[in-house]
């Protein structure tokens, strides 16, 4: 079969272009503004002096603000660039979102995000404070696991830090629960927590042993909190334990190379979490070598009526045996601090020596970042 040579002069200048191309070339040509390209937008830049400009092209849009800084308005240019500079922030991670025309929109020229219980937040990352910097040491591994809850009867997420060297010997490894607070998620430490920096610099510092991280979920759905509900009522603290029982620890400790014994385990979390390790610990008492309670104590309850639900554990001589630390920290200007500070003093008439470090500020990462740092290296000494 022939092909007709007025055929095959039209096809040919076909043959050298690719489909894409032929399409486009067959398109319309949008007019107006669409046919402008959008200029290349930078976001977050983050400058020498740890101020932060932050842009997002919006033509159209008529008001945009930042939630950085305590919240601040972008102004437009010319080419539809909306760009503000805030600071200088101190060293650390930041969550921020964009108001646009009063919907909340994260920054779609961020690729790092904090996954929250409801809903993500952009994470910028102002570098300047050495124990949280990604330093050029070894770095550990920080895994996503999916599990199957039987306590739940759904599948489950958490995630688990592996120190550096992990995967490239058969050494067994102590553990600690990492537990975040109300309203973030499993994600929440390893992003805007640093908490893989942070261990990855006191190991290469020679400051802590190295340790495997389990960071669950500490919410069991994915709806606000009922935080309106007694304490002993609310899912985060009645159900939650329940999982990490029967589900989480058995979970790390089938799959992980731990060392499955109470001198080689610790429990610690900040806010809703904290009030769970309490929970979790003095429920399994003989399983815990140290607890850390960060910004936090017998939450949304009477803290009697906690001693009197705890007083097994809390009048076993026994069980004061192995138990290392119990350590508190609230920051001065924290709406918690009197409530953490009964709580030690609950714990200190039945016998434990619990410590409280009042430090500064309020409740917020600044403070749990620099917790886990002075926690880390005292564990399983």
């Amino acid at each position: 079969m022939s092909i007709r040579p007025a055929l095959l002069l039209l096809a040919l200048p076909l043959f050298g272009l690719s489909f894409a191309s032929q399409v486009a070339a067959q398109a319309p040509r949008p007019a107006g503004r669409a046919a402008q390209r959008a200029p290349v937008v930078v976001s977050p830049e983050v400058l020498p002096d740890r101020k932060v400009i932050v842009r997002l092209y919006a033509p159209e849009a008529h008001d945009v603000r930042v939630s950085l800084d305590g919240g601040v308005k972008l102004t437009k240019g010319e080419n539809g660039v909306w760009e503000t500079t805030v600071g200088p922030l101190d060293p650390g991670a930041y969550r921020y979102s964009f108001t646009l025309d009063g919907a909340s929109v994260t920054d779609p020229r961020n690729i790092e995000m904090e996954r929250m219980q409801v809903m993500t937040r952009s994470i910028l990352y102002v570098p300047g404070a050495p124990f949280m910097d990604t330093r050029p040491v070894p770095h550990g591994a920080v895994s996503v696991v999916t599990y199957d809850s039987g306590v739940l009867k759904k599948v489950r997420r958490l995630h688990i830090y592996t120190p550096p060297g992990y995967e490239a010997n058969q050494q067994k490894y102590p553990v600690l629960y990492l537990l975040h607070g109300a309203n973030e998620s499993d994600d929440s430490w390893s992003t805007l927590g640093r908490g893989n920096f942070i261990l990855d610099n006191l190991i290469a510092d020679g400051k802590t042993v190295p340790m495997i991280v389990v960071m669950p979920n500490g919410h069991i759905d994915q709806t606000p909190p009922n935080s309106g509900a007694p304490a002993s009522q609310r899912v985060e603290f009645a159900t939650f334990p329940n999982e990490f029982v029967r589900d989480i620890m058995p979970y790390v400790e089938n799959h992980y190379r731990t060392i499955p014994d109470r001198s080689h385990r610790a429990i610690a979390g900040l806010s809703m979490g904290g009030a769970q390790t309490l929970n979790i610990a003095f429920a399994h008492l003989d399983w815990f070598s140290s607890i850390g309670v960060f910004s936090s104590g017998i939450l949304g309850g009477n803290v009697t009526d906690w001693e009197k639900s705890h007083l097994a554990a809390l009048d076993d001589p026994g069980l004061k045996n192995g138990l290392k630390m119990i350590w508190f920290s609230t920051g001065s200007e924290d709406s918690l601090i009197t409530t953490s500070k009964a709580t030690v003093e609950m714990l200190k008439r039945h016998g434990f020596a619990a410590t409280f470090q009042e430090s500064t500020g309020a409740h917020t990462w600044v403070n749990w970042r620099n917790y886990l740092y002075e926690v880390a290296p005292q564990l399983f000494r």
